[in-house]
């Protein structure tokens, strides 16, 4: 096992400076807008920084992360190698389909908005999102406060007022609104109310927008059920990527995304790989994970570096954020538990038929990220399907039909036709398997009933697979 070990170890640290040599050519990551306003006299201002692109293109963005993932990404390519002039042209010509799907709120009255003008950069980096400046008036009715929100599927949006000291300043997900803003007064917003809004924020990047974070920490949970072997891991990776959260959001550290998403990808794969030969906890684990932490670090810190943080409150808000991010992970570990270790913790076969094959379909869907995110595949074709699985492609009902019916099909035949030892651990295999991947797409398209009802499913197929074997492990 130890040259297996050795060869793994070389293999991963070729791996890593390939990766980080084919950083460059990484595909759309999707940007959220920045909304920043002011006003004067009875005129809102308002200063949009935006993938105006992907808007005219028609891409849905919600629970996006590249724009290679939606289905018309082709019309995004052709727009963002149009010239300033014929991209300002299109999205000219689109703006009356766009302007009603931007919120801007006086007390109870929705507010027109003019387009005054559109700032297209030049055409550069392809694989590099565009960021335009649009700027929009509105004329305002004297409620002294606004509310500002857009369409989900256009995405995150940052929102921050200008002209006032400590004006409001937030990050909302898809589909959220503000915060009644004050139009003549700063907004006193307490660092309990600070801490608080973050944690939410924190939470919500692990739970449901933090997918390849969920697979890594379950990489963690399904190595060994004993709790110090958790322990170790939990603890090395939230103590690394809580000091390069703080670092990376207070500017002292920074590392391009380019390089650092790709290797997060690959920390995946490293986990869901040497779950599969590791039987106890070896002394270098621990420290692996302490530097795969770092890197994680600092992808929470990018994400705080979108939202503006300011300088109001700013301490609460990285330890709510900080907070938010670790109840994400132990809710993801509490659900696993739940679901799989209370049933079947203690019987002797369930690192084979429930760890493994789930160690397996992490470690691929992550390899998936790690080739699509230095761009050396795209989403279509083959590869298609792990798009479709990552982003919520898949009906989530036919999906949901299809996993279950494998699963029944697998059940029925080891319960009633074939009754081998071998056929049995290939069947518990293959049942968790499929009904993991089938719960990450119906996870991904926010199905949350039918993510019940895999699960359950899939605790009823291993218990009937198992009726009649030894308990103990």
């Amino acid at each position: 096992m130890k040259p297996l070990h050795f060869f793994l170890k070389l293999f991963f640290i070729g791996w890593l400076s390939t990766l980080v040599a084919l950083s460059s050519a990484r595909a759309h990551e999707v940007q959220p807008g920045i909304l920043e306003f002011n006003t004067s006299g009875d005129t809102v201002n308002i200063s949009l920084e935006w993938m105006i692109e992907a808007a005219v293109a028609g891409l849905n963005l919600r629970n996006l992360e590249n724009t290679q993932d939606a289905e018309n990404d082709g019309e995004y390519d052709r727009l963002r190698a149009l010239e300033p002039d014929q991209m300002q042209a299109a999205f000219e010509a689109t703006w009356p389909s766009l302007e009603p799907r931007i919120s801007v709120m006086d007390g109870e009255i929705r507010l027109p908005l003019t387009l005054t003008r559109v700032d297209v950069p030049p055409v550069g980096n392809l694989d590099l999102p565009r960021a335009s400046t649009v700027s929009l008036t509105a004329t305002l009715v004297g409620s002294g406060a606004l509310t500002i929100g857009w369409d989900p599927s256009l995405g995150p949006l940052v929102v921050r007022q200008n002209g006032i000291e400590n004006g409001y300043a937030a990050f909302l997900t898809p589909g959220q609104t503000s915060d009644a803003i004050p139009l003549d007064a700063a907004v006193e917003q307490s660092m309990w109310d600070a801490f608080v809004d973050y944690v939410w924020v924190g939470f919500d990047h692990i739970v449901p927008q933090g997918l390849d974070h969920i697979l890594f920490v379950l990489g963690l949970f399904f190595f060994s059920l004993k709790m110090g072997a958790l322990l170790w891991q939990v603890t090395a990776f939230t103590l690394a990527h809580t000091v390069t959260l703080a670092l990376g959001s207070l500017g002292l550290v920074s590392i391009s995304p380019d390089i650092v998403e790709p290797i997060i990808a690959a920390s995946i794969v490293y986990v869901g790989i040497e779950n599969l030969f590791l039987k106890k906890l070896p002394p270098w684990r621990p420290f692996v994970i302490f530097g795969f932490g770092l890197l994680h670090g600092l992808g929470f810190a990018s994400v705080l570096q979108d939202f503006g943080l300011g300088n109001d409150n700013f301490v609460p808000k990285l330890i709510g954020f900080n907070v938010g991010v670790e109840v994400g992970q132990l809710a993801v570990i509490a659900a696993a538990w739940v679901t799989l270790a209370l049933f079947f913790g203690r019987f002797e076969w369930y690192h084979r038929r429930i760890a493994e094959p789930v160690s397996v379909a992490i470690a691929l869907i992550a390899a998936f990220w790690v080739l699509e995110r230095t761009g050396v595949v795209g989403t279509d074709g083959p590869w298609s399907l792990f798009s479709a699985l990552t982003e919520g492609g898949f009906h989530p009902l036919w999906m949901t039909v299809s996993v279950l019916v494998i699963a029944a099909i697998l059940t029925a035949s080891e319960m009633l036709i074939i009754t081998e030892d071998l056929y049995r651990e290939l069947a518990g295999w293959f049942t968790s398997f499929f009904l993991f991947l089938g719960l990450v797409a119906t996870f991904t398209s926010g199905a949350w009933t039918l993510c019940a009802i895999i699960a359950a499913a899939w605790v009823l197929a291993l218990r009937l697979q198992s009726l009649g074997e030894p308990q103990d492990t």
